[in-house]
């Protein structure tokens, strides 16, 4: 490895904001190595060049040649920076590889939403290429320090490192989803080029298959994920998806540190996308949020009305299923409703009509809209997140700063993150929302009623709407826990 006092950081991810998302990860993918740059981090990014990325990418140059590697095609790696915003310049490597990126549809999924029938090729590239980067086979004067791996699309990077003779990085392999495994066939372990000894219990073999995510949490030389409470939730049955007793034997190699959120993006005093902005002293302007979102969405124009508002993928996950048992409790607290998301076909479906069934009082836009994701979390009085599970969520800190308390299952980054308002949490001043623990419709319910009754008490409410306000969700200490992280892989 090349010397220098600089921590160089090989950032690996299957997306990144603005060139590809399809959620959160693509988000952090770009804001927490911009963090750390901010902390003099040397950090470069390696993605897919799928079609989207390529054509958002104007500067672009080819740094490197890969030839045919079977069962790889022959690939170039490019490198240029990331466009205008506020992850502008972090330096990105593209992997250039038309037979596996150069289509249509998502990055994982075809136009139909089904998965790329050769996924195991694409992310083994992905892997493969930022494991040869992170080791004395790299063709780049560059080498990092530590490669951080994220989900289970670079999964196999940490399993090609383990198996290189020479010189290599230290890993690290960051959960954001453990119920996406990246799961194949046995045979995938032997042409995707790992040795016969890895497809074992102690390695990347996973009841009877081949796992992507099993090999980086085996293989790497810690793991991390994206909240305190979802390291702990993992580490057993239900949320630890099969995984659960490899991470508890891991679990001293295992860290959980609370994603931020990128504050200048999400401040209700600036952001353009709302009708007027406001801000903790000054909060009367939120009404004028309020009744344009009634109007945008069909909603009976009502500044007293309790409006609830949700921005998801429609996903059982996601808890949909309890807002369509709650939405007559909800109707009649009075409060209004509105959704906006995508995801599963039937659920989605079952909103629209429970929307048809309550016009000017539930309202549902299916599919994704930037502007009226600011409005909503502006303009709706609290903000729903009934998720089964959740690694980290950036909604419920979204809606703390925009003085929109939210209301979320004590689960994973929802528990790290939102304090439950109670006469106690009250008086020391960090009660910043409702959390319900038991994930059922009458707790759900019953917990919209304590909204409803705090929201009728001006005081109170805006009380949370302050200490939400006020609370720290930026990137910086995050990425201090990640600096000192990769500072320990080291020592």
């Amino acid at each position: 490895m090349q010397s220098s006092s600089t921590l160089r950081i090989l950032f690996v991810t299957p997306e990144i904001y603005p060139l590809s998302k399809t959620g959160g990860l693509g988000d952090v993918s770009a804001a927490l190595p911009a963090a750390l740059r901010e902390m003099k981090v040397d950090v470069r990014v390696l993605i897919p060049g799928y079609s989207q990325v390529l054509k958002k990418l104007r500067y672009k140059r080819k740094v490197a040649d890969f030839p045919e590697h079977a069962p790889f095609p022959a690939s170039a790696l490019l490198s240029a920076k990331l466009p205008a915003g506020p992850s502008a310049n972090i330096p990105v490597f593209i992997i250039d590889c038309p037979p596996l990126y150069n289509r249509g549809g998502g990055p994982y999924v075809d136009e139909a939403g089904h998965d790329w029938s050769d996924n195991s090729l694409r992310f083994g590239l992905l892997s493969r290429i930022g494991a040869i980067l992170a080791s004395d086979a790299s063709p780049l004067p560059w080498y990092p320090d530590v490669i951080h791996c994220n989900d289970w699309q670079s999964g196999l990077a940490p399993a090609y490192l383990h198996f290189h003779k020479g010189k290599k990085a230290a890993s690290l392999m960051e959960i954001h989803n453990l119920a996406f495994q990246g799961v194949f066939s046995p045979e995938t372990a032997g042409q995707l080029g790992l040795p016969p000894a890895s497809f074992s219990m102690n390695g990347v073999e996973y009841y009877g298959g081949m796992s992507f995510m099993k090999a980086g949490l085996y293989y790497a030389d810690r793991i991390a994920t994206v909240s305190p409470t979802y390291a702990k939730e993992i580490q057993a049955a239900p949320l630890g998806f099969g995984m659960e007793g490899l991470l508890a034997a891991r679990a001293q190699h295992l860290s959980g540190i609370l994603n931020g959120i990128p504050v200048t993006e999400w401040d209700s005093s600036t952001d353009p996308h709302l009708v007027q902005n406001y801000s903790p002293d000054d909060l009367a302007p939120k009404v004028a949020n309020k009744r344009a979102l009634q109007q945008a969405m069909g909603l009976a124009v009502d500044r007293q009305v309790l409006l609830f508002g949700a921005v998801s993928r429609i996903t059982y996950q996601k808890g949909c299923d309890l807002l369509l048992e709650i939405a007559r409790q909800l109707v009649d607290i009075p409060a209004q409703l509105v959704i906006l998301g995508t995801g599963e076909a039937v659920l989605e479906k079952e909103l629209a009509a429970l929307a048809n069934h309550h016009p000017g009082k539930i309202a549902v836009r299916i599919g994704f809209d930037e502007k009226l994701t600011h409005l909503i979390e502006a303009g709706a009085d609290s903000f729903l997140m009934p998720s089964r599970f959740e690694p980290c969520g950036l909604n419920q800190m979204y809606s703390q700063r925009y003085g929109t308390p939210p209301v979320v299952h004590g689960t994973g980054g929802l528990l790290d993150t939102v304090v439950d308002c109670t006469p106690h949490t009250l008086a020391d001043g960090s009660a910043s929302g409702f959390v319900f623990h038991d994930m059922t419709a009458e707790s759900f319910a019953g917990t919209l009623s304590r909204v409803a009754a705090a929201y009728d008490n001006k005081r109170i409410w805006r009380q949370l709407q302050k200490n939400g306000m006020l609370k720290d969700f930026s990137w910086r200490s995050s990425a201090s826990s990640y600096r000192k992280l990769y500072l320990s892989l080291l020592s």
